[in-house]
């Protein structure tokens, strides 16, 4: 199954294209799929962490950051600052806790990246946000993913 056949055609391309954009722009595709994990651990997606970690591995990211990226916070050594900052970054976005991101994250992360690609991180966790909610709702099983 493609991921335009889950939704109206021109729904999923605009999907898609947001997804790919973001990417581009955030200019790191390891960065970017520990990202879309990150929020897809979250929010429970199969299908979209069953996809992404394939993609992962395609663009080099260990398998070290991928074992503990649910326990990122924690893991010492295994994650750089900027990584850090995008994965706490991508964990306020997608919970919004208390209904806003917090100063002090958005803050740290503004550190590590420029407007553009701070812009562009956003949108990717929005992006795939918006994909999890997708897949979930449509409750689409993992395995289905063809490159």
């Amino acid at each position: 199954m493609s991921r335009t056949e889950v939704l109206d055609r021109e729904v999923g391309r605009a999907l898609s294209a947001l997804s790919a954009t973001a990417k581009r722009g955030l200019g790191d595709l390891a960065l970017a799929e520990l990202v879309v994990i990150r929020a897809s651990q979250l929010n429970h997606c199969a299908f979209c962490l069953d996809m992404h970690l394939g993609i992962a591995r395609e663009h080099g990211v260990s398998e070290k950051q991928l074992d503990l990226l649910a326990a990122w916070e924690e893991a010492e050594g295994v994650y750089d600052e900027r990584e850090r900052a995008a994965l706490a970054l991508t964990e306020a976005v997608t919970v919004l806790t208390e209904g806003f991101v917090p100063d002090e994250v958005y803050a740290t992360a503004a550190e590590h990246f420029d407007d553009g690609q701070l812009a562009h991180l956003i949108g990717l966790v929005v992006a795939i946000n918006n994909w999890n909610r997708v897949m979930v709702a449509r409750r689409i099983p993992p395995g289905g993913y063809r490159p």
